[in-house]
């Protein structure tokens, strides 16, 4: 599914419209206040990243090039992994969430 401004195919792993609902209050909000620039960056496009990792398997450095850059989203995941943002989504997904599962 598609996201708004988004110009790729969706890949199976991709986060429907309501399992991005569930899982977007999770993501922290950007950190403007320590003089960070605003965020361009499309958060559910670095969860789809993600996920298409986890489901496929693949090496970072071989990602697909129409999903986000492995320096961007290495980023966020170091990021998340350290301060439990990641573990939650983790336990979203595992308890009831059940990502793309049919």
């Amino acid at each position: 599914m598609a996201t708004e401004g988004q110009s790729r195919k969706p890949y199976p792993s991709d986060l429907t419209d309501e399992q991005w609902g569930i899982l977007a209050p999770l993501i922290p909000p950007p950190q403007t206040h320590r003089g960070g620039h605003p965020r361009t960056v499309d958060m559910r496009e670095v969860v789809n990243t993600l996920l298409y990792l986890n489901r496929s398997g693949c090496q970072w450095d071989m990602l697909p090039h129409d999903l986000l850059p492995k320096s961007t989203v290495f980023d966020y995941f170091k990021r998340w992994r350290d301060d439990g943002t990641w573990q939650a989504i983790v336990e979203s997904i595992e308890y009831g969430l059940h990502i793309n599962k049919q």
